[in-house]
């Protein structure tokens, strides 16, 4: 561990080690961050972040233009979303896609244009669907039969037209675990595209919902969405589901004069989260994806739509680590009479649900010092009162690490602040920002204060 050096996958290409072994992020000593903002706390590479957004943009226009295709890359701001992140990824040349009313207020405020921002969510209120229309969004997903209506109310109220893509599920199932693998049927998003059979008719539910949007006047339709699932390493799904839409609109071009113009294929790219594991490649899955819609297209004679995509998590989780202060360090005898060292840490499954919502694996790194002790099999936990609050189930730590060394764990800037919670009124921690050796704060940690000024008492 000792010797300078960037570290590479699954670190942000900013992390590197010190001449005395120490990670820095950036330039900056983990030390430092430390010092100045607690621990624990959430760190993210400006650079890293923004260049990972610039590969995909770049990735899929190049491979689209030699088709004659456009696309529009979309930033997911489910995964992680603050007012700066934003404004980066906008100035990067990438839209967002928001899924709630407080994604779409916080891209508001950070400058992206209205235009420049997609509306999702299976279950959108008045309210939210009101802003968006409001606030001139590119796009509304819409995600069922019923809110078709519901939109096409709301904006004949607001005397606007909303522009709105429909959802479908291609039944092709992809992603690291069933609940965040969005495109088999038997599941709450979209509308499926296999026939029905029903009362209704033999149409598809997704068929019906296009249609529905055409016989609106208050609606304009811009195309078809996708989504197949998510921290998906293997392209081959999507090109299975690409081809399914383009037939899908195909089919409807057939039945009512209408070739929309754009599809949207979704994304949902797999990054690493441990070492030797391989993120997908931007310009390869863009290359992949694009000459496979190529051909899909050419077979049914139809030209080119525009396209977007998605790629989720790979644009923000691996410009990110969190930062943990070591507390109680216990050898724990285990059945096999192997010895496993927990090591517990200042947070824990409020700062990061994954570990015990997914069983999602992650590393965990000595950050503060070197150390030439032999490593020891060991288990990183946090301080909830849950004997699932495991951060990192497995993973070889020093036989010396000790209470107040820092621990880093990386591939945690998606999903970690944004499904971060108060339980046991633990406060959340931080978002700090490193660039060119500075550091600043993006979203504060929370305090006490904060938990209490909500308790009415």
């Amino acid at each position: 561990m000792a010797g300078a050096g960037t570290c590479g996958e699954p670190w942000s290409r900013g992390v590197a080690r010190d001449e005395a072994g120490a990670l820095t992020v950036a330039g900056v000593p983990v030390a430092e961050l430390a010092e100045r903002f607690g621990t624990p706390a959430y760190v993210l590479d400006e650079d890293d972040l923004r260049e990972r957004a610039r590969a995909y943009r770049r990735a899929f226009e190049a491979a689209f233009a030699e088709f004659g295709a456009g696309v529009d890359v979309y930033y997911a701001g489910k995964a992680f979303l603050s007012v700066a992140v934003a404004r980066w990824v906008h100035e990067e040349g990438l839209r967002v896609d928001t899924a709630s009313g407080g994604e779409l207020a916080v891209a508001l405020r950070a400058g992206v244009p209205g235009a420049d921002i997609g509306l999702h969510g299976n279950n959108k209120s008045d309210d939210e669907l009101r802003q968006a229309l409001a606030a001139g969004v590119g796009r509304i997903i819409v995600d069922s039969l019923v809110e078709v209506d519901r939109v096409a109310d709301l904006a004949a109220a607001a005397g606007v037209v909303a522009p709105v893509m429909v959802r479908v599920t291609t039944g092709v199932h992809a992603g690291g675990h069933e609940f965040i693998s969005t495109a088999h049927e038997d599941q709450k998003f979209g509308l499926s595209i296999a026939a029905g059979g029903d009362e209704q008719g033999s149409d598809s539910p997704a068929m019906r919902g296009l249609l529905a949007v055409l016989a609106r006047p208050e609606l304009r339709l811009l195309g078809i969405h996708s989504h197949i699932g998510s921290q998906i390493l293997d392209p081959s799904g999507f090109e299975v589901a690409a081809a399914a839409v383009l037939r899908l609109r195909a089919d409807l071009a057939e039945r009512s004069g209408v070739l929309v113009a754009e599809v949207d294929l979704g994304g949902g790219y797999g990054i690493a989260y441990l070492p030797g594991e391989v993120a997908l490649d931007a310009d390869r899955i863009a290359k992949d994806v694009a000459s496979s819609v190529a051909a899909s297209a050419a077979e049914l004679g139809t030209p080119l739509p525009r396209f977007s995509i998605e790629p989720g998590r790979a644009i923000v989780g691996p410009a990110g680590l969190t930062l943990y202060t070591v507390g109680t360090v216990k050898p724990v005898r285990l059945d096999d009479d192997r010895t496993r060292l927990y090591v517990s840490v200042d947070g824990g499954m409020s700062d990061n649900i994954r570990p015990a919502l997914y069983g999602a694996r992650y590393h965990a790194e000595l950050a503060s010092r070197t150390s030439d002790a032999e490593p020891v099999l060991a288990r990183v936990v946090g301080k909830h009162c849950e004997s699932g609050d495991i951060v990192v189930h497995e993973v070889d730590l020093p036989a010396d690490v000790r209470a107040g060394d820092l621990l880093a764990v990386p591939a945690t800037g998606a999903y970690g602040r944004s499904m971060a919670s108060n339980y046991n009124l633990l406060t959340r921690p931080p978002v700090v920002a490193v660039r060119g050796g500075q550091a600043r704060t993006l979203v504060r940690r929370e305090t006490v204060d904060d938990l209490l000024a909500l308790d009415q008492g």
